[in-house]
């Protein structure tokens, strides 16, 4: 059986193929979270190649069934998941699948909610992500709280935007 390089990555075996461990990705300050570009693929895997990171792994059938059957992974992969959360201004609410606005959110939200950002395309990255790995419920309470914005604001996000994530994250 081959070695997988996100199994290996999210079970703290393995660097990312920059050399950064799966908590050093992690614990990036909101600048690198912003500038950084090639993380985002390792933290949420996806069983297709990526536009943007041709490096990126792929997930595997074997690998989605790892985390299926894995809570261990499955935990982990929230732990990222909150990561990113709190970086677009959101947090879990505690002991629910239910995801909310933090304090500071319209100043977080500000910084990333505009028309054409890069970040669009990382959160239906990370829904379809959690769909696929096992944590639909989060995918679906992530895609409730963009759906709101888009509600507050769907000049911002588009339509066609909007259709991306309801695909990701249902």
């Amino acid at each position: 059986m081959r070695r997988s390089a996100i199994l290996d990555f999210y079970r703290h075996d393995a660097p990312d193929d920059r050399g950064r461990t799966l908590d050093e990705v992690r614990a990036q300050n909101a600048i690198e979270l912003e500038r950084v570009h090639d993380y985002i693929q390792w933290l949420f895997p996806l069983p297709e190649p990526s536009g943007a990171n041709p490096a990126a792994p792929i997930l595997t059938a074997d690998d989605i069934a790892a985390f299926h059957a894995d809570e261990s992974l499955r935990r982990d992969l929230l732990a990222s998941f909150a990561v990113m959360l709190e970086f677009y201004g959101f947090r879990v609410a505690h002991g629910t699948t239910r995801i909310e606005r933090l304090i500071d959110a319209d100043i977080r939200i500000a910084e990333w909610f505009r028309p054409g950002n890069h970040n669009f395309l990382r959160l239906t990255r990370i829904m379809r992500s959690l769909a696929v790995l096992g944590l639909p419920e989060y995918a679906h309470a992530l895609l409730a709280q963009l759906e709101q914005l888009y509600r507050e604001q769907p000049a911002v996000v588009g339509e066609q935007t909007m259709g991306f994530w309801r695909r990701a994250g249902r």
